[in-house]
């Protein structure tokens, strides 16, 4: 297996590295700056602004996994650029099909679905998104879906839910409660009732991989099939920390239009993927503050 990864720094990306070690592949990533890391070959990339087909043909790979996309926290939602990236999404799997490619597993986002449903599942729940995010990444995976048996490549769609872990980022909800915890502050949130399925990032990515070097096509759920109240999750996580009082629920209003519930159906990520999760809920949470960086870097 010869894959080009994109996104390889980022929250998701930077852990199916080391699945995909595991499993012998020669991998390439590709992003705006060539890190270097063992086992790894780096190249240096723009996918907004390359045209990245004659670098495809040089590498020849078997396999792509593609997580590369716009992703500030609160912006990314309705921000121009989504359209940005669905081009550049488009020139990438074209020029991987072209040099060869047989595989290609994008990453999309349980945003694509309609949130009035509370159960999200693959192959029944509507696919109506409410933000300009979810309309571009389901835009590009129905374009990717039409499109793939006439480029030669197998392909499959990640539908990522809530995933958390050591490196997220502290503008988002469980980076947040992280951030506070292993720094002593105050940390607000809505009266946190709404449930969610969350994972921790490193189930995530190797739930992304064990798709990749799987046979399943078209849409799965990436997530663990089961909810928590956000609430109970960030309680969890300070309980374990022994920070409880530094949480403060009801003082930040809910987003407007904010569903109650987020159920995801995990049946062929279990079923037909056969991937398992690692880690329940207390692992993670302790694994994610074990590993906060703040925390590592006082170590070293």
């Amino acid at each position: 297996m010869r894959v080009v990864v994109t996104g390889a720094s980022g929250f998701i990306g930077r852990e199916a590295l080391a699945p995909l070690q595991a499993l012998g592949a020669q991998i390439h990533t590709f992003g705006r700056s060539a890190t270097v890391r063992d086992g790894l070959i780096a190249h240096a990339v723009d996918l907004l602004a390359d045209d990245v087909a004659p670098l495809l043909a040089e590498i020849a790979p078997t396999h792509l996994l593609h997580f590369a996309w716009y992703a500030e926290p609160g912006k990314f939602w309705h921000a121009p650029e989504n359209l940005d990236w669905v081009a550049a999404s488009l020139r990438l799997v074209r020029g991987f099909a072209a040099a060869g490619g047989e595989r290609a597993v994008l990453a999309g986002s349980c945003a694509e679905y309609d949130w009035s449903h509370a159960l999200l599942d693959e192959s029944i729940t509507p696919l109506t998104p409410e933000t300009l995010y979810g309309e571009s990444k389901v835009s590009l995976f129905r374009m990717l879906e039409k499109a793939a048996p006439h480029l030669g490549t197998s392909f499959a769609w990640g539908r990522i839910f809530f995933p958390y872990g050591p490196f997220e980022s502290g503008a988002r909800l469980t980076g947040s409660a992280l951030d506070a915890i292993v720094t002593g502050r105050v940390a607000d949130f809505s009266e946190g009732l709404q449930r969610r399925d969350f994972q921790h990032v490193e189930d995530t990515a190797a739930a992304f991989v064990a798709l990749l070097a799987s046979n399943v096509e078209g849409a799965v759920n990436i997530a663990s099939g089961e909810t928590i109240a956000v609430r109970a999750l960030v309680e969890h996580a300070a309980r374990i920390g022994g920070t409880l009082p530094l949480m403060r629920f009801g003082t930040r209003p809910m987003q407007p239009g904010e569903p109650p519930m987020l159920a995801a159906s995990n049946h062929r990520l279990s079923n037909e993927v056969g991937y398992r999760a690692r880690f329940d809920l207390d692992t993670g949470l302790r694994d994610a503050l074990a590993r906060h960086p703040r925390l590592t870097a006082k170590r070293t």
